[in-house]
């Protein structure tokens, strides 16, 4: 394949290389093959969500250096569906002349929180206080700084929830020390905020910004529950959020789909706790809420097409699907699907275990408030006809700082 000139639209007909088989990927690759795409999928998994919808599936190891080259030269172009593929695999694609978007660079901040959040402070981009430690005296004489109650963090490699600790006064950091496995970490003062907030952006080969408004969240143990669009909150505090989030595609030059997760402080602060360089969590529910899904902007975005509108044409509201639902029996589909105003989605998944995301729901509505509560009552509708723990019953927001 001759190397193509990296600012030349990638049109219908090409094929998109994914790194990556769950389900931010299966979205993606639907999208993308609604707009005439190939989609070829690369992951140690087979049968996996994307691949049961691309054009090919590559199963095999990240760190298989040939099976990567051999992908790479059937493909247009590569993007990644989570930010943990091992740098290697960016640089083997751009030494075979693929775009590669978002950039290596971006995957090598976002998989490591040290750099990431070291990559915040020195962008000069609002966080809370932060050290970074790699022993337990360290992390003794942090806590001095960053004070307590704190949330210590593994460098690299947690998501939802995992590889954290809180740690509530200084006797308690040999404990959490011991919790999250004694290697290096990021240690954070506890924020006391009032909502937690994600703002899913897009930005073009050209340079151009789109966005989806600030989207507000909340977790149980940790992993995303609910997502409110657009969030319940005054206008200055949402274009704040968007314009934060233009501040970091910019500074790190991401292609693509990119969130940033934020806290909001009691006090009216935006703090950046997490970036995520692809379609996020928060922002599924903008497949029928938004002129153009964050799945299709990411397919317009990494093959050099002008972005779309992301005009939000209802308020909606996400609840998660957890395996937890399939403990008590088969979901009741139907009864989920009883309302007009709820669209289901399911990631193809073939075991459901307990809080492993298998789907999602979104309700749409005039009224936010009508929006939630009828997600709500359809995620309750699963599991109403059999005697199930589901989610734990409980609707309420989680209180933990940690994302």
């Amino acid at each position: 394949m001759s190397p193509r000139p990296h600012t030349a639209p990638i049109l219908p007909g090409a094929t998109i290389g994914v790194f990556g088989s769950g389900q931010l990927g299966r979205m993606m690759a639907l999208a993308g093959r609604a707009m005439g795409y190939r989609i070829a999928t690369f992951s140690p998994d087979a049968d996996s969500p994307t691949g049961q919808v691309a054009d090919l599936e590559v199963s095999a190891a990240y760190d298989d250096e040939e099976a990567v080259r051999r992908f790479v030269q059937a493909v247009d172009v590569i993007t990644f569906e989570f930010e943990n593929v091992p740098a290697h695999v960016a640089t083997l694609a751009a030494q075979a002349g693929v775009p590669v978007r978002p950039g290596g660079h971006v995957l090598h901040v976002a998989q490591q929180r040290a750099r990431e959040k070291r990559f915040f402070a020195d962008a000069g981009l609002p966080v809370a206080p932060f050290a970074l430690v790699e022993t337990l005296d360290e992390l003794q004489s942090a806590l001095a700084t960053v004070g307590t109650p704190a949330v210590l963090k593994t460098a690299a490699f947690g998501y939802d929830g995992k590889g954290q600790a809180r740690i509530d006064t200084p006797a308690a950091a040999a404990d959490a020390w011991q919790a999250i496995g004694q290697g290096p970490a990021v240690v954070e003062a506890f924020i006391d905020f009032s909502h937690e907030l994600s703002v899913v952006g897009a930005r073009g080969v050209d340079g151009t910004f789109a966005h989806y408004g600030a989207i507000e969240n909340e977790h149980r143990d940790h992993i995303l529950d609910l997502s409110i669009a657009p969030a319940r909150l005054p206008a200055h505090i949402a274009a704040e959020a968007a314009e934060l989030t233009r501040a970091v595609m910019e500074e790190i030059d991401a292609v693509g789909v990119l969130c940033v997760e934020f806290f909001l402080t009691q006090d009216g602060r935006l703090l950046l706790n997490e970036m995520a360089p692809r379609p996020h969590n928060s922002g599924h529910l903008t497949i029928e809420a938004a002129v153009t899904s964050q799945f299709e902007q990411q397919v317009r975005a990494v093959c050099g097409l002008p972005l779309g509108s992301t005009e939000l044409v209802r308020p909606a509201a996400m609840v998660n699907l957890l395996g937890d639902l399939w403990q008590g029996g088969q979901p009741d589909w139907a009864a989920a699907c009883a309302s007009p105003r709820v669209k289901l989605h399911l990631y193809g998944k073939a075991e459901a275990r307990p809080g492993r995301k298998m789907g999602h729901l979104t309700a749409l509505d005039q009224d936010i408030e009508q929006a939630i509560a009828a997600a709500r009552s359809a995620r309750h509708a699963l599991t109403s006809s059999h005697a199930a723990t589901g989610n734990g019953g409980t609707e309420g927001k989680s209180h933990v700082a940690a994302g």
